[in-house]
């Protein structure tokens, strides 16, 4: 489905946004190829209509302290809407769990964990079970390195449909 109301000024924007963070006026602009004071109108219109959901530092974790990653598949018993609320709502007292997205087909959740140790993640994982939060069953996956990670190009993803799709 294509978003309307965006041009590919307002693509640009957003896209170097999303690589460079937070930017000066003049480097935004020069980055866009507009002049500063409609490109940072535009910065604010893109903003108040909610397509910059904030800003981030991409911080090297493993410099600062040692860990453990772990990717999870969870599998609900029932699957009515209260079920998926309170197992949701579990998820966000847990800062440990950084992501988690709602999945269609043989498992109902896939999140990732980043504990201290191997340890203080099975202390999540039995609170997840003593929660009595109606998980049916789920699969660990330990992460032993990082090999992509980045956010998807704006600029391909907004552009046409090819001719040998249909959307």
């Amino acid at each position: 489905m294509k978003k309307l109301g965006l041009d590919a000024t307002d693509i640009r924007i957003l896209s170097a946004v999303q690589r460079h963070g937070q930017l000066s006026k003049t480097r935004l602009s020069e980055i866009v190829n507009i002049s500063a004071t409609p490109c940072w109108a535009r910065l604010d219109r893109l903003k108040a209509a909610g397509y910059i959901r904030g800003y981030h530092a991409d911080i090297a974790l493993e410099r600062v302290v040692d860990f453990t990653q772990v990717v999870v598949t969870v599998s609900l018993t029932h699957h009515r809407k209260a079920d998926f609320e309170r197992f949701e709502a579990w998820l966000y007292r847990h800062d440990e769990i950084t992501e988690c997205i709602a999945t269609g087909g043989g498992m109902d959740y896939v999140m990732k964990a980043v504990c201290r140790s191997l340890t203080a993640f099975q202390v999540l994982m039995q609170d997840m079970m003593d929660a009595e939060l109606g998980v049916d069953r789920y699969m660990t996956y330990i992460a032993t390195r990082v090999v992509k990670a980045s956010h998807p190009n704006i600029a391909k993803m907004a552009g046409p449909v090819p001719a040998d799709r249909t959307d």
